[in-house]
């Protein structure tokens, strides 16, 4: 299976259905990005960070805002949350018998969203947990080399994971790696995702801002500036 790649905001992102992203992502090593648009913004800032994405072995779309990038370019591609996929994952980990890694959000999370996990699928091996708050990369780096997971998830916040992943991969070259976000905060059970009609309709993004209305500075005006951004790539030649 090749990767079907397209560009947005000059950025990498694959076009695979969510179980093409499944089947795709069991087969290869490397580092996964979850993007979104405050990633893209971010990208778009910081060539540094450009960069790193479009060197990743697997870039989904997740966030309604990307896919409706992509379908304002004229891509249908829809959209993979990053969570499910995340959970998917584990979930193959499980049925295959390897071992998977938790790295990041506090102690008490992390700590929980293992136990939940492991209740979820019996036969999970988490054969490695630390919580987001070390200084030492190095000294991660080094328990990650030791246990050698197949799986490691990462929720230190974007930028923070991709970057630690990006340094982590060269030394695990055979493990996947997955920037999640806060989604131990979800498998933790602090945090409740939206209700499913919300998720169909690709609105995680406003329930979660109704819920915790701090969010809104975050959401906006990234959202709607990454939409006119989009707009300007379609209709404006570079250089205009």
């Amino acid at each position: 299976m090749n990767r079907n790649i397209v560009k947005l905001q000059g950025l990498n992102i694959d076009t695979f259905s969510f179980d093409e992203a499944v089947e795709y992502a069991n087969k290869i090593s490397g580092q996964v990005v979850t993007i979104n648009p405050e990633m893209i913004d971010n990208a778009v800032k910081n060539p540094k960070f450009a960069e790193l994405i479009n060197n990743a072995d697997l870039v989904i779309p997740d966030g309604i805002g990307v896919e409706i990038g992509l379908k304002i370019l004229g891509y249908k591609v829809k959209r993979i949350a990053g969570i499910e996929f995340s959970h998917k994952m584990i979930e193959e980990c499980a049925k295959s018998n390897q071992s998977i890694a938790l790295i990041g959000a506090k102690p008490e999370i992390v700590k929980k969203a293992k136990e939940n996990l492991i209740n979820e699928f019996p036969s999970l091996y988490v054969t490695y947990m630390q919580d987001g708050y070390f200084k030492d990369d190095e000294k991660i780096l080094e328990d990650l080399k030791i246990r050698q997971p197949r799986l490691v998830l990462c929720a230190l916040g974007s930028p923070k994971q991709e970057e630690f992943i990006l340094k982590a991969k060269t030394i695990l070259p055979q493990s996947l790696f997955i920037g999640v976000g806060g989604s131990f905060d979800v498998w933790s059970g602090v945090v409740k995702r939206a209700p499913e009609l919300y998720q169909k309709l690709g609105l995680e993004w406003l329930y979660r801002t109704v819920i915790d209305p701090k969010r809104f500075k975050r959401i906006f005006p990234t959202l709607p500036l990454f939409v006119l951004k989009v707009l300007r790539e379609k209709f404006i030649p570079k250089g205009v």
